[in-house]
């Protein structure tokens, strides 16, 4: 799985960011790359994750994600986490925080001349009725179900405004 495309402009540039990068945001991640491969836009997107921590650096998905994801098709396990840096700035249009704490995390990293999209996940799904994603770290299986389900969704609409930034319908 290629986790770095620098040929991708930056509003075909997508992080999702959560605390510790190894529940929510390699979630979206694979999620959001098996969303974007089936639009025909997966070789054309530059898709990753990143903590705003860096408990986990080098580690791969928590198994709970990991086996919650694979019951629904999709493949965590190459994955690895790794910390938000400045750079990031520069390589992605868009920043996705999954919880407003991680979101104010990245606000204060975020340069003042940065010209894409910080914000959190599902503000581009408000049908959803919620705009964060719980962190299911401490909770049991359920909580990892309910981040994808909350995912899946926003992955469609983010891929919509992606696409339409793009320039393509």
């Amino acid at each position: 799985m290629k986790r770095w495309k620098t040929t991708a402009p930056p509003g075909a540039s997508v992080l999702f960011v959560c605390m510790g990068n190894i529940c929510r945001s390699p979630t979206a991640e694979g999620v959001f790359r098996d969303v974007a491969g089936r639009s025909g836009l997966g070789e054309v997107l530059h898709i990753d994750s990143a903590g705003t921590g860096d408990w986990h650096v080098g580690a791969a998905p928590d198994r709970r994600a990991i086996a919650a994801a694979r019951r629904r098709g999709y493949d965590l396990s190459a994955l690895r986490a790794r910390q938000v840096e400045p750079a990031d700035f520069a390589r992605f249009g868009w920043i996705l925080a999954m919880d407003r704490q991680n979101l104010r995390a990245l606000e204060a990293l975020r340069p003042p001349e940065f010209p894409g999209h910080v914000g959190l996940l599902l503000a581009v799904a408000p049908d959803l009725g919620v705009d964060e994603v719980p962190d299911p770290y401490y909770g049991g299986p359920e909580g990892f179900e309910n981040v994808l389900d909350l995912v899946e969704q926003a992955s469609m609409a983010l891929l919509t405004r992606v696409r339409a930034g793009l320039g393509e319908r």
